[in-house]
């Protein structure tokens, strides 16, 4: 599908949605429908960076993911763990500057050390700034940022640009375009406060089979909205 890149968005957020329903259309264990998806974020996330959308922003574990199984809760730490070191990789040869959002404290020492460390290691590149929503909700952001705010001892006034500047995506421009796969129509607690204006896409097609084509598809989508604010 040919593609206008000067129009594409600067700021993508993804909800990654469909990897267990992927492994059970394969006959697949979900640890491998996981890993499919685990896959499939590299090359989107080389297309991000070549059509020069500056921030991508993506959900990869919530606050709500812990009462999954133990089982798969520590098949998505064991894939992580390989997967920091291949994200590391891609994001050096591309320039891509890695943060992650949530409360990443939570996590296991040789985890949450390897999300610092490759966070220091790519902050130099801004080609593209590659956000992980790790351990994250949307609520739990903001009772976190209401939490600083007190304190700061900021308690008595604030406006909405104070408030921005405590949440974890203080370094990150509000999405423009939201886009979920898997047919689901929600937002299921990711970039609540960030979404206000954003423009939504969803797709019935599992996360591990959203192709550069489908990604095109989506964009090309949101350059035909007449994006208007305030009712004008």
């Amino acid at each position: 599908m040919g593609l206008n890149i000067d129009t594409v968005p600067e700021s993508v957020a993804i909800i990654l949605d469909g990897n267990g329903r992927y492994a059970k259309k394969n006959n697949i264990t979900r640890y491998m429908g996981h890993k499919a998806g685990c896959d499939n974020l590299e090359t989107i996330l080389e297309e991000t960076v070549r059509l020069n959308i500056k921030y991508l922003t993506v959900y990869a574990f919530s606050t709500e993911n812990w009462k999954r199984s133990e089982e798969e809760i520590n098949g998505l730490f064991k894939l992580f763990d390989l997967y920091l070191n291949r994200i590391r990789k891609k994001a050096i040869e591309n320039e891509v500057s890695v943060k992650f959002i949530g409360d990443i404290e939570k996590f296991k020492k040789n985890i949450y050390e390897s999300c610092i460390q490759l966070e220091e290691e790519t902050k130099k590149f801004d080609k593209c700034i590659f956000s992980i929503a790790f351990n994250y909700g949307g609520r739990d952001e903001i009772v976190r940022a209401i939490n600083r705010i007190i304190k700061d001892g900021n308690s008595t006034s604030i406006d909405e640009n104070t408030f921005s500047k405590m949440l974890d995506t203080k370094d990150i421009k509000d999405p423009d375009l939201l886009i979920r796969t898997s047919g689901e129509l929600r937002l299921s607690n990711f970039l609540i406060w960030q979404s206000a204006y954003t423009e939504l896409y969803f797709t019935d097609v599992l996360w591990p089979e959203f192709t550069i084509d489908e990604y095109h598809k989506a964009i090309d989508d949101y350059n035909k909205r007449s994006r208007r604010f305030g009712g004008r």
